[in-house]
């Protein structure tokens, strides 16, 4: 059965905490949106499927997310209580270290579970899902971009293509027309014009290169600054199309395993990443420990010292967490132990630091006292 003080503190904790997630999810979903769009214009992703990316890469965001807003929420509250003077007043009606830590704990493990669920299995699902998309996307002329009845650059930047009608699906091109240039071995440029009546989007059998078949049409070669321009029908070309290379954060395939089935992958990128997955539960416990000694203010403290110094070793924790996991990564490590080290001397830490807050002091001897 909770207390009055147990609800009152759930209370003023879940919605600051509530609070710090909903501004943390809108500076993700601000930066994320910008790289998915940079990917669109890049040609990496059509704009159809632009948001649900956008969606998915959010919620694989959220193992990470999570535990700084409880922490940040868990700071924010606790340090209000104390600058308003609440603690202290609690604290001399009886409350001691014990009123304190049950209402977080609750909250601590209810986070905990949350980070579990996505870093165990909502996050892989997200992200494979998101790859899946992707994939699917690159087998059609619309992740290039492609509209029909309006120039559109070539993925890679090799040239221009027009199209006056497309299919729903987008691998059905109309009337088409490419311009491409490239360079001869005596430095000439060429310039290359295609036409067609027709055109069919296909992928070589490993699914690598991505290849444009027009049919019935012309092919011109221009030599800029010459006068010996060749020009060919074709009843079939395929013209090549240049896969987009997306960022090296996007392109990492061991996040998109399943937990399950990265329990029986042997190998660095595994181990670090299972290690990962399993560490983030741990990660959003130990912040939630170290939030209770740094929340502690005076009245007359500055309002954001405290709070300074808890992002610097939020900062310090999570770096060291993702130096030990780089090098089980590395295969220099072949064990998570040492990430596990790192999260129980955090823990440790916030535990005697919290511990010694409460801790009854000692009554000093009156100086000059008689004998």
């Amino acid at each position: 059965m909770l207390s009055i003080l147990d609800r009152y503190f759930l209370r003023e904790l879940g919605q600051t905490m509530a609070a710090t997630a909903i501004v943390l999810v809108t500076v993700l979903a601000g930066s994320t949106f910008a790289h998915v769009l940079q990917q669109v214009a890049n040609g990496s992703y059509p704009a159809s499927v632009m948001f649900q990316v956008l969606g998915l890469n959010m919620l694989d965001g959220l193992s990470n997310l999570l535990p700084l807003s409880g922490y940040v929420g868990a700071l924010w509250a606790m340090g209000r209580m104390y600058r308003e003077s609440e603690m202290h007043v609690l604290a001399s009606s009886g409350m001691g270290a014990r009123g304190l830590f049950r209402p977080v704990a609750m909250l601590a493990v209810g986070i905990a579970l949350a980070v579990g669920v996505v870093s165990l299995w909502l996050g892989p699902w997200a992200s494979s899902t998101s790859a899946a998309l992707i994939d699917a996307a690159n087998r059609s002329v619309i992740a290039a971009g492609l509209d029909a009845g309006r120039f559109t650059e070539l993925p890679g930047k090799d040239g221009v293509i027009f199209v006056d009608s497309l299919s729903r699906d987008g691998s059905q091109l109309g009337r088409t027309f490419i311009a491409t240039e490239r360079k001869s071995g005596d430095g000439t440029v060429h310039l290359r014009l295609i036409t067609g009546k027709h055109g069919q989007l296909f992928q070589e059998s490993d699914g690598e290169g991505r290849f444009l078949g027009l049919r019935d049409g012309w092919q011109y070669d221009v030599p800029l600054g010459g006068d010996n321009w060749r020009r060919i029908r074709y009843q079939g070309n395929d013209a090549s199309l240049s896969n987009v290379q997306d960022d090296g954060d996007d392109n990492n395939p061991i996040h998109n395993v399943d937990t399950l089935a990265l329990t029986r992958t042997d190998s660095n990128e595994a181990r670090a990443e299972l290690a990962w997955r399993v560490g983030s539960p741990v990660m959003a416990l130990v912040l939630m420990m170290l939030s209770l000694p740094l929340a502690r203010q005076n009245p007359r403290e500055a309002r954001y010292g405290r709070l300074l110094l808890a992002v610097l070793a939020f900062f310090l924790y999570y770096n060291l967490l993702a130096l030990c996991n780089g090098q089980i990564s590395k295969g220099h490590w072949h064990g998570s132990g040492p990430m596990w080290l790192v999260s129980l001397v955090a823990f440790g830490i916030g535990a005697w630091m919290f511990r010694n807050q409460y801790q009854p002091r000692r009554v000093r001897a009156a100086a000059g006292a008689s004998a």
